[in-house]
């Protein structure tokens, strides 16, 4: 069988430090573009990995009937359009996460997906987690009984990203840390308890210790250096209660807040006979009972640095394409969260409950 020829758009952070080397990875697959708009990216690419052509316009290769499956590693803005084009013209997509800005541009991504016939896959890749799917085969197995509650947090004190840049700017982003950070969260809950229906939505967002950039103090600035003359009109701490025909999900989320001194980033996901919290880092504690005592049987694994998940994830979606299988990342199931983190703006927007 022939390889497949892929195509990378946007070769920034997330697509060299991830998509460019598990593709490289995989002997199904072989790079034939690099695309960026900044073209010592693309270029930069092309001499690192010894192959491909560099580009900085992907329609370009909408044209090439050559290429098989395209990687979408842009800023939120453009994930939409260029994933629908890319179908449209015949190519299966894996698009990062956020799906889109908002959940109309995901609809319109799965239209095209239906449309089309290819694979639209988005990237919460914490679905090719050891440690998620370990507490995902327990739930289903009843190990934890009745999941009733399942909470988040994702909470760090002083680590807006790129303040004034992209990921402050809601016309690009959508967002702030609700669909920067809690997209996987979220997703993350909702694959464990099987993708459960959402039925109503609470949610609160606030914009405040990044209103006035110049006076903002940080402990850490990943996604680049402040840009004073920026945008900042994103949400930097977020609160909700979604209502499942499962369980009940709550989360609190911060890219900056005035207490603490660690990021607190976990899960618990509580059952009637035993109950998980799930570090994002992934390792994780069951608790539980027997024999009249309480216990905790703790959960770790090796070589689960964001690489590996990632191959995992990048390996799946070539195996996709060629054998026709539905990933649990994929469009028709991952727009639920899509769904639900509107709800949340939504109810934030309007200071009232969400009925889905």
């Amino acid at each position: 069988m022939a390889k497949l020829n892929v195509a990378v758009i946007g070769c920034g952070a997330i697509g060299t430090s991830a998509h460019i080397p598990s593709y490289m990875a995989n002997q199904e697959c072989e790079i034939k573009y690099f695309c960026d708009i900044i073209p010592e990216r693309a270029s930069t690419a092309v001499k690192e990995n010894n192959c491909g052509k560099a580009v900085t316009d992907y329609r370009e290769i909408l044209k090439d009937d050559s290429v098989d499956a395209v990687s979408v590693c842009t800023p939120n803005n453009v994930h939409a359009p260029i994933s629908i084009d890319f179908l449209r013209a015949g190519k299966h997509v894996l698009c990062e996460k956020p799906a889109a800005r908002t959940y109309t541009e995901a609809l319109e991504m799965q239209k095209a997906c239906h449309e089309s016939g290819k694979i639209l896959t988005i990237g919460v890749v914490n679905r090719y987690r050891q440690g998620v799917n370990r507490i995902k085969n327990m739930i289903d197995a009843g190990e934890l009984g009745n999941v009733y509650q399942v909470y988040a947090s994702f909470r760090g004190r002083r680590s807006i990203p790129g303040l004034g840049g992209a990921f402050t700017t809601r016309e690009i982003s959508g967002g702030g840390v609700l669909i920067d950070w809690g997209v996987h969260f979220l997703d993350l809950m909702m694959y464990c308890t099987g993708d459960p229906m959402p039925k109503t939505v609470t949610g609160q967002t606030h914009c405040v210790l990044g209103k006035n950039m110049k006076d903002y103090t940080y402990t850490f600035m990943w996604a680049g250096p402040p840009d004073y003359n920026g945008t900042y009109d994103v949400d930097d701490f977020v609160t909700a209660i979604i209502k499942t025909k499962g369980p009940t999900i709550t989360l609190n989320g911060a890219w900056a807040q005035n207490v603490g001194k660690e990021d607190e980033m976990y899960i618990d996901f509580l059952g009637d006979k035993a109950g998980i919290r799930l570090q994002y880092s992934d390792p994780f504690v069951l608790y539980s009972q027997k024999d009249g005592a309480l216990t905790e049987t703790e959960f770790s694994y090796t070589g689960t640095e964001h690489e590996v998940y990632f191959q995992t994830e990048i390996d799946a979606f070539i195996n996709a394409i060629q054998t026709g299988a539905k990933l649990p990342s994929h469009i028709d199931t991952v727009i639920i969260t899509a769904q639900i983190m509107q709800a949340i703006y939504d109810s934030s927007e309007t200071g009232r409950e969400i009925v889905i």
